[in-house]
């Protein structure tokens, strides 16, 4: 089943939004008081009175340090819709002009070209999903009479891609091109690297051991630190979230690791045992890792690297990361596993430019 146009867009644009992450909750790191409160405000006077208690002012700037990520995330929300209803509007207009071209309305010629595109599923697919879902459909229910809902669910995401592609295509005959550029956002690029220093693009990632969804994002990086030799360097940094007991003494032994020269090789270790994070799993990580057991287990129990690990939790809050994992490209934030074509959006745009 073909959605019309803007139903199209819509689904189009919510699948760009969406991503996965570990969250943090309001309990967890926020942004020092007066870190950033002018960036958050949008220029607005942090001095500006909002309450009063007693004899004490409660100024704008107090109100943004409290909230501190939050905020971030919300002007991040609001800059991503605006830069997708300005793409949606481009998309309408190109896509009516495709239209009149073959007296077509913008619905029928869309309809047209997904439909050249995704052909059918055949009739093996149809008749192999109503058998393994039969008992679930409703009495006398038949191939016939599912078909439509059958098409639909084999169609759902091959259409979506499908769709993503057409676009990509009217928006290069039309000479697309996005004006609007969300603000960068400085953050230190120091600890564990990988690729060369003074790289065009630096991508500095923030990221929790005991997060699935960092593990899973591990793909997408690995992806694009292939593609990109030579070109990309990537910065690790430790967030580790307050819900994740374990989290904070792996990130510890990661920097144990990292002491010894094998940060990356316990980086991976971790990742793959992310259930098993204890003190004791640690420790056996390590000689996996290949690690001098001993002075690792001196570095683990001594907690020499909780410094380091809390200096980069407290920079992330400051940058506005509320959950991981969180990567910065040159500044430009981008949250959750996304698959490698995002970075890749990013990257590309970025070497365009000169880094």
């Amino acid at each position: 089943m073909i959605q019309p146009l803007k139903l199209t867009l819509v689904a189009a644009a919510a699948a760009s939004l969406l991503f996965t992450g570990c969250n943090k909750d309001n309990a967890g790191t926020t942004t020092p008081a007066g870190a950033s409160a002018a960036a958050v405000t949008g220029g607005e006077n942090p001095n500006m009175p909002v309450a009063k208690y007693n004899d004490v002012t409660i100024t704008l700037k107090d109100v943004d340090a409290k909230l501190g990520s939050q905020l971030k995330q919300i002007e991040k929300q609001k800059m991503e819709l605006r830069m997708q209803a300005a793409e949606q509007i481009a998309l309408e207009a190109l896509a009516k002009a495709e239209a009149a071209k073959v007296n077509q309305t913008d619905d029928q010629w869309v309809k047209a070209q997904l439909e050249a595109k995704l052909p059918p599923p055949s009739e093996a697919d149809i008749n192999k999903v109503f058998e393994e879902n039969k008992a679930k459909m409703p009495p006398g229910a038949t191939v016939e009479s599912m078909r439509e809902q059958i098409i639909g669910f084999l169609q759902k995401d091959k259409s979506r891609e499908v769709a993503m592609k057409l676009f990509d295509e009217l928006k290069a005959k039309g000479n697309y091109q996005l004006l609007l550029e969300e603000p960068r956002v400085k953050v230190d690029a120091t600890g564990p690297a990988r690729g060369p220093e003074g790289a065009k693009v630096t991508i500095v990632e923030f990221s929790d051991f005991e997060c699935p969804f960092c593990a899973r994002a591990e793909e997408s990086v690995n992806q694009v630190m292939e593609k990109y030799a030579g070109k990309v360097r990537l910065v690790f940094r430790h967030f580790p979230l307050n819900f994740h007991p374990n989290a904070p003494k792996a990130a510890e032994a990661s920097m144990c690791a990292n002491d010894q020269g094998k940060f990356w090789e316990m980086h991976k270790t971790l990742f793959a045992n992310n259930k098993a994070l204890g003190v004791e799993d640690l420790k056996k990580h390590a000689a996996t890792a290949g690690l001098d057991q001993a002075k690792f287990n001196e570095c683990l129990d001594s907690g020499k690297m909780k410094g380091i690990v809390d200096a980069d939790t407290k920079a992330g809050g400051e940058a506005g990361v509320s959950g991981t994992p969180a990567f910065f490209i040159n500044g430009k934030l981008l949250s959750g596993a996304q698959p490698a074509s995002e970075f890749e959006k990013i990257i590309d745009a970025e070497l365009k430019k000169g880094g």
